[in-house]
């Protein structure tokens, strides 16, 4: 947990100064808030000896109560100067701190590969962003005021308890341990509360996540009270916990207002009998074994100090006890910050890496892979292929026999787990990683444009890309018809996740986008699925004789989509099944013959 704490701590950076100076001014503003009723109980006492108005500047003997007025009102100042100060620095120094920490949490989030994002579900790590950095940042703020501010409020109070009233601070000393007990218990039950309160955050993100996300899908089955009632049961079961939770901690109240109540009727009592009343008290203490009491040797200030200090300690009490509710809380958080800032991401460069990729050429030798080291079946197994730069490849299979698994090593999102991968005649390992996905273009399944308009996405290929470019590239994807039909063309708007663009609209854009890159290898991930087979031929055609020197892979499940290819590789179950060309496996591979049969029979792609 400390290691985790000083992960946190380090993103602090240039709020140090004000984190520092916060506790200087809570320990200004605690300690004149504990002399301030020594010196009020010296006021009453010095008020109740006034004879006539003008003692009101002097005194025999004594201080003047104007000076003593005074004095309070300058404590009272510079408490509250304090005060202000240390809650503004404390904002400055938290609010500086949680932006920081979601700065370094989200760089670390993007430095990752497949592997490490796959151990976080997408729900976890949006709590993680937002409610646990938000309760680090309140954590802190505590800690920097109120840990400081309450433990010397409790220390200082106590000292002056001795100090003004002599034996009667044992009262304190007797109700502070009990006191101390009761609010333990309550921490004790509250934190197990609080603790379980995380996992029902991720799973009321999860449910709002997946709404949304999934919107259109639970809307054409019909699914939406289905879907409110699962949102309902998370919702109401984080309720609950929270609600257990506020009801241990609301005992806090009781237990502080009856300590308080007791130790105000003992104080009293005691010291009505020390002010008015006349016989002797025996007592003893360190340095003196017997001593007498007389009745009077309390005043009626030192009584009016002891329960404002009796008021303090109690009250310093009952904030720890929520300091340590609060901590619980950002305990487990910084546990959870913590295990995505320690997270290594599986995939680095290299200590001398390679800044330029030769050519598109792919060589498979002998690659296995599995998704985690743990697992007892590889996902791929024995893999041999080898592509040569320009060529096009089409890759063939059923759903889980490892398509999309071969072109995530080329673009290393994955690493190989035995064998070699080379990529330009060098093994992906020693290119520069941003070097290497410059220069692999993937366009993945799951088309996704960001809001804004055509062209910043366009952009995500090349950011200075000219308008004649961008369009050249939405020509050779068919995607030149979409901008001409917008008003506003490249500059029209992009709705979150493209909206308010079809599949296979989408689909084009996201290819021209990849183009943009200008990669040595294009890879298409069943990307033109949603595009009729007219438009998936003339994005063929203008692949193959706009981009002649560019490598082409492409995923389909349509063989209309691949039968021209220089080579057509069947994964069947992670192994490869056959390669060759659409005539040389339409004579001899039954996968390829029953497809292609299938297909052609229902009148699919011819």
């Amino acid at each position: 947990m400390w290691q985790n704490i000083k992960l946190i701590l380090k993103s602090v950076r240039q709020y140090k100064k004000p984190a520092l100076i916060t506790p200087l001014f809570m320990i200004g503003e605690a300690a004149a808030e504990c002399i301030m009723p020594f010196i009020m109980g010296i006021f009453v006492d010095e008020i109740k000896l006034l004879n006539t108005p003008d003692n009101f500047f002097h005194t025999d003997g004594g201080i003047p109560v104007f000076y003593i007025a005074l004095i309070l009102l300058g404590l009272a100042i510079f408490s509250l100067i304090c005060g202000i100060m240390g809650g503004k620095y404390a904002s400055i120094a938290s609010v500086g701190l949680a932006a920081n920490l979601r700065s370094d949490l989200y760089k670390k989030l993007t430095s990752f590969s497949f592997e490490n994002i796959d151990k976080f579900s997408t729900s976890s790590l949006v709590t993680r962003m937002t409610t646990d950095i938000n309760n680090v940042q309140m954590a802190f703020q505590m800690m920097i005021r109120i840990v400081i501010r309450a433990p010397l409020m409790l220390i200082f109070s106590a000292v002056m308890t001795f100090v003004g009233g002599g034996p009667m601070g044992f009262v304190f000393v007797a109700l502070v341990p009990i006191v101390s007990f009761g609010l333990f218990l309550i921490v004790k039950h509250a934190m197990k509360v609080f603790t379980r309160v995380f996992k029902r955050y991720d799973a009321l993100n999860q449910s709002v996540q997946e709404n949304v996300s999934g919107i259109r899908v639970v809307k054409s089955y019909v699914r939406e009270d289905f879907e409110k009632d699962k949102f309902d049961n998370a919702s109401d079961g984080l309720a609950k916990e929270f609600i257990l939770g506020e009801k241990i901690v609301a005992l806090n109240g009781p237990l502080l207002n009856t300590a308080i109540h007791l130790s105000n009727i003992i104080i009293i009592a005691a010291g009505c009998c020390l002010i008015y009343t006349t016989g002797t008290w025996t007592w003893s203490d360190a340095s003196h074994t017997t001593g007498d009491w007389i009745g009077g040797i309390l005043t009626l200030g030192q009584l009016s100090a002891l329960i404002t200090y009796g008021i303090q300690i109690l009250m310093s009490l009952m904030m720890i006890s929520m300091i340590a509710v609060m901590l619980t809380l950002s305990l487990e958080a910084i546990k959870r910050i913590g295990e995505v800032l320690k997270e290594e991401p599986t995939i680095k460069d290299c200590e001398n890496p390679l800044y330029d990729v030769p050519d598109g050429s792919v060589k498979f030798d002998k690659v296995y892979f599995k998704y985690k080291s743990e697992a007892e079946k590889y996902t791929l197994e024995n893999i041999n292929i080898d592509i040569k730069s320009g060529q096009f490849i089409g890759i063939l299979g059923s759903t889980g026999s490892g398509k999309t698994s071969v072109i995530n090593l080329i673009s290393r999102l994955y690493e190989v787990t035995e064998g070699e991968l080379l990529v330009g005649g060098h093994d992906v390992k020693e290119y520069d990683l941003a070097t290497l996905r410059n220069n692999v273009s993937v366009v993945l399944q799951k088309n996704v444009l960001f809001s804004g308009t055509i062209a910043s996405n366009l952009q995500w290929g090349d950011i200075n890309a000219s308008e004649e470019e961008m369009m050249k590239a939405c020509k050779i994807a068919q995607a030149e018809e979409i901008v001409n039909a917008k008003p506003e063309g490249l500059q029209s708007r992009v709705e979150q996740g493209g909206a308010n663009f079809s599949g296979g609209q989408k689909q084009r854009l996201c290819i021209a986008r990849a183009i943009m890159k200008k990669p040595k290898i294009l890879i298409l991930d069943d990307s033109t699925s949603a595009v009729d087979t007219k438009t998936d031929r003339l994005i063929r055609r203008g692949l193959k004789e706009d981009l002649p020197e560019m490598t082409k892979i492409v995923i389909a499940q349509r063989i209309s989509s691949i039968e021209d290819a220089d080579q057509i590789i069947i994964l069947d179950d992670g192994k490869i099944n056959a390669i060759g060309t659409h005539e040389e496996l339409l004579k001899s591979n039954k996968i390829y013959q029953e497809v292609y049969y299938t297909q052609n029979k229902v009148g699919g792609d011819k």
